[in-house]
C-alpha cells in the first residue's frame, strides 16, 4: 500500500476487528499501535486528507501558514458576551494528523499536581507516575549537547524523557535575537530556569522543545511518526476525505447499546462500515461531543431539539469545555532585529530564507517560539488578594462541582506552586488586532491562563427546520462562556493582573534594551506608576483562544449519573463497545501545551484497548 492512504474499494471490502473514527492527533497512535496486533484490523476514517510534502506543515518556521485554509475545519465560537460580543475563530486540523499538523510545535508537560488531579476524579492510573511511562513512550528525544544547553539554557533530564517513540523531540539550532536576554531577565524578576520542566513542574523559566525531526529539521507528527512507518501494514487501513455521519449503534438481545460501525460520507456518497471489535472515537473536543450527539448519545433536550432519537440519556456530553484564554501585548523593537514577519512581507527575503533551509536545514525557516515561563499568581501578586478571591470561590455558583470546583479553588492558594499563568515571548507581530507600521519592527508578548473557571459547551444545533435532523454539516454551537458567571470574573482579574507583569518582563533589562515602546495596547497619555495601570478593557477586547479546548467527553464517575462521558478505561456509559480517545477526555484543564499529553492519552488509550481485546481472546478460545 505505500505511505498514502488507501481506496474506498479496499475500505470497504475490508473486514475489521476496530475502527479508528478520526485520523488525528491520538487516532493515528490508536491505529498504529493496535495494528501492532496481527489478530486485530484496524480501519480509520478521516476527514482530511494527507498532506506529507506540504511546506507550510513540514516547515518549522513556517508554523501558522496553514490555519484559516482548507486544512482546517475553520470553526468559529458562538458571540461571547464576556469578549464584548466577540465571536473568535477556532482552528481545528483538517488533515491526516489533525491538530498536530497544525500547532505551532511546543513539546511540554503539566505539573504532577494537574495529572494527580485527573485521578482524584475517580480516574485510577491517569495520575502522574501511572501517565509518565505513556509520556515516555511517545517520545524521541535527540539530546542538545552541553554547548548548546549553556548558551541557550535547553537543559534536560533524560530519566523523563523517552529515547525511542514515534514522536522525535529536539531544541531548535537557532534562535531569535531576543531569546539570549529571556532567561537573564526573568531572573532578575525572581524566576529561576528550570532544568527539568518534564520531570513534574514546569514552574519557572526554560526553552521550549520542540516536535521537530533534527536531521532535516521538518515538523515530526502523528502522520509522519505514528502512521507513514506502518502505511504498508496490511491490517492498518486509512481512508481519507471520508466524513463521518454517525456512529452506528444496535440493541443486544438484554436491550444494551453496542457500537457496531459508523456511517460515513465519500465524495457525495454515504457508505457505512461495521466492526467485530470496538469503535474508537478520536475526533477531538470538538467534533467527538459532536458525534456522540448526532448518534443519540446525550442530552435529550438538545438532541430531540436537534430531531435526534435519544438512545442514552447523558447531560455531561459537550458539556465541561475548558480552554486556554490568550492575550498579545505588542512592542516595536531595535529595526536591526530580523524578524519572521519579513519575510511575509519581503518576497526577496523569504526566497533566500527558503534556499538557506532547502540546501542546509538552518536559519530563520527552522525557528519556533521557544522564550516560556511558567508562573504562580503568587509571583506577583498579593497572597491576601488571592485567599480573598479563593474564599469568595467556595460559596460562588460555579459550573464545576464537587471534587471538580474543591480541586480549582485548592489550585488558587497562594501556596500552590503551580504554572497558572503561562508567558511567552517572540519577535514578530501576532496579534490579529495591531497592523505593523511599515518599516517598524515588533515582538509579542503572550499569557495564557491555564486553570480556567470559565467552563462552556459544544452541541449541535437545533434542526433547522420540522423534521429535517441536524447532520454533521450544520454549524456547532460553539461556547467556551469566556469570563462568563462567578468564576469567569476571577479568571478576568487574573488576566487583568498578568498583563501588568508581562509589562514588568518587557521592561526588565537585558530585553528591555532592544524594546523601543509598547506599541499594543499603547501606553495611557496619563499613565502614573508603574503598576497602576488598568488593563481591565483591552482584555476583554483582546482576549483570543489558545487552541487548547478540553473536556467536552469528560472520563470520571461510575455512571451516567455522575456528569462524566467515559469511564477511567474511556469506555462510553451506556455504550459497549464504544470509547473516547483524545483531549475530549481530559476532566480538567492542565498547565500545558497539549499535544504532548494527547500522544500519552493515545498511547494509554490504545493500550487498554490491546489488554481488553487479548482478555476477549482468552475469553472466546
Amino acid at each position: 500500500m505505500g505511505s498514502l492512504p488507501t481506496s474506498l474499494d479496499i475500505f470497504l471490502s475490508t473486514k475489521f476487528t476496530h475502527l479508528v473514527v478520526g485520523g488525528g492527533t491520538a487516532g493515528l497512535v490508536v491505529a498504529a499501535r493496535l495494528a501492532e496486533n496481527n489478530s486485530i484490523t484496524v480501519g480509520v476514517l478521516e476527514a482530511g486528507h494527507a498532506a506529507y510534502d506540504h511546506p507550510g506543515i513540514n516547515v518549522p518556521g513556517r508554523f501558522g501558514e496553514t490555519l484559516g485554509t482548507d486544512y482546517d475545519w475553520q470553526f468559529a465560537t458562538v458571540p461571547q458576551p464576556g469578549l464584548n460580543g466577540r465571536s473568535l475563530p477556532w482552528p481545528r486540523g483538517k488533515v491526516l494528523g489533525g491538530t498536530s499538523a497544525l500547532n505551532f510545535m511546543t513539546w511540554n508537560r503539566a505539573c504532577k499536581e494537574d495529572y494527580d488531579a485527573w485521578e482524584a476524579l475517580g480516574n485510577q492510573g491517569w495520575g502522574w507516575e501511572s501517565m509518565l511511562p505513556f509520556f515516555m513512550k511517545s517520545e524521541r528525544l535527540h539530546e542538545s549537547d552541553s554547548e548548546h544547553q549553556l548558551i541557550n539554557h535547553s537543559y534536560f533530564n533524560s530519566k523523563f524523557h523517552g529515547k525511542d517513540g514515534p514522536i522525535h523531540t529536539a531544541y531548535s539550532t537557532q534562535y531569535g535575537a531576543s531569546h539570549p536576554f529571556w532567561h537573564k531577565t526573568l531572573h532578575s524578576l525572581g524566576v529561576d530556569t528550570n532544568r527539568s520542566h518534564f520531570g513534574g513542574s514546569n514552574v519557572g523559566a526554560w526553552t521550549s522543545l520542540t516536535s521537530v525531526e533534527p536531521e532535516q529539521r521538518e515538523r515530526s507528527y502523528s502522520a509522519t511518526a505514528y502512521y507513514k512507518p506502518n502505511a504498508g501494514k496490511s491490517n492498518l487501513v486509512v481512508l481519507t476525505g471520508a466524513t463521518v455521519q454517525e456512529l452506528l449503534l444496535t440493541k443486544s438481545h438484554s436491550g444494551d447499546w453496542i457500537a457496531s460501525g459508523a456511517r460515513f460520507a465519500y465524495e457525495g456518497t454515504e457508505y457505512s462500515v461495521n466492526v467485530d471489535g470496538e469503535v474508537i472515537l478520536c475526533a477531538g473536543s470538538v467534533q467527538s461531543p459532536q458525534l456522540l450527539e448526532l448518534s443519540g448519545i446525550g442530552n435529550p433536550d438538545v438532541l430531540q431539539a436537534a430531531g435526534i432519537k435519544v438512545k442514552v440519556n447523558n447531560p455531561a456530553v459537550g458539556e465541561n469545555l475548558q480552554e486556554h484564554m490568550m492575550t498579545m501585548m505588542v512592542y516595536e523593537i531595535d529595526p536591526a532585529i530580523p524578524t519572521v514577519e519579513e519575510l511575509r512581507t519581503d518576497p526577496d527575503l523569504a526566497k533566500a530564507a527558503d534556499h538557506q533551509y532547502e540546501t542546509t536545514r538552518s536559519g530563520p525557516r527552522t525557528t519556533v517560539p521557544s522564550s516560556v515561563a511558567y508562573l504562580p499568581f503568587s509571583h506577583y501578586l498579593d497572597p491576601e488578594d488571592l485567599k480573598r478571591l479563593g474564599s469568595s470561590l467556595h460559596s460562588a455558583p460555579l459550573h464545576q462541582t464537587g471534587r471538580r470546583k474543591d480541586i480549582l479553588i485548592r489550585r488558587f492558594t497562594h501556596d500552590q506552586r503551580l504554572g497558572q499563568i503561562e508567558y511567552n515571548f517572540d519577535l514578530s507581530n501576532y496579534s490579529p488586532f495591531f497592523t505593523s507600521e511599515r518599516g517598524k519592527k515588533y515582538a509579542t508578548m503572550l499569557q495564557m491562563l491555564q486553570y480556567p473557571f470559565s467552563t462552556g459547551s459544544i452541541h449541535v444545533p437545533v434542526m433547522k427546520k420540522e423534521g429535517k435532523r441536524t447532520t454533521v454539516d450544520d454549524k456547532l454551537v460553539i461556547d467556551p462562556r469566556y469570563y462568563g458567571g462567578e468564576g469567569g470574573k476571577v479568571d478576568f482579574e487574573m488576566m487583568a493582573a498578568a498583563q501588568k507583569f508581562a509589562d514588568l518582563i518587557v521592561g526588565t533589562k537585558p530585553l528591555a534594551d532592544i524594546i523601543v515602546r509598547r506599541a499594543w495596547p499603547p501606553p495611557p497619555p496619563d499613565a502614573g506608576h508603574e503598576g497602576d495601570e488598568d488593563f481591565g478593557a483591552w482584555v476583554r477586547d483582546n482576549t483570543v483562544t489558545d487552541w487548547h479546548p478540553v473536556g467536552t467527553c469528560a472520563m470520571g464517575g461510575e455512571g451516567v449519573g455522575d456528569g462524566f462521558v467515559v469511564d477511567a478505561r474511556l469506555r462510553v456509559y451506556g455504550v459497549q463497545g464504544l470509547r473516547v480517545v483524545d483531549a475530549s477526555v481530559m476532566p480538567l484543564q492542565i498547565s500545558a501545551h497539549l499535544q504532548a499529553t494527547v500522544y500519552a492519552i493515545g498511547e494509554k488509550g490504545a493500550s487498554m484497548v490491546l489488554e481488553d481485546w487479548e482478555k476477549g481472546r482468552e475469553g472466546r478460545s
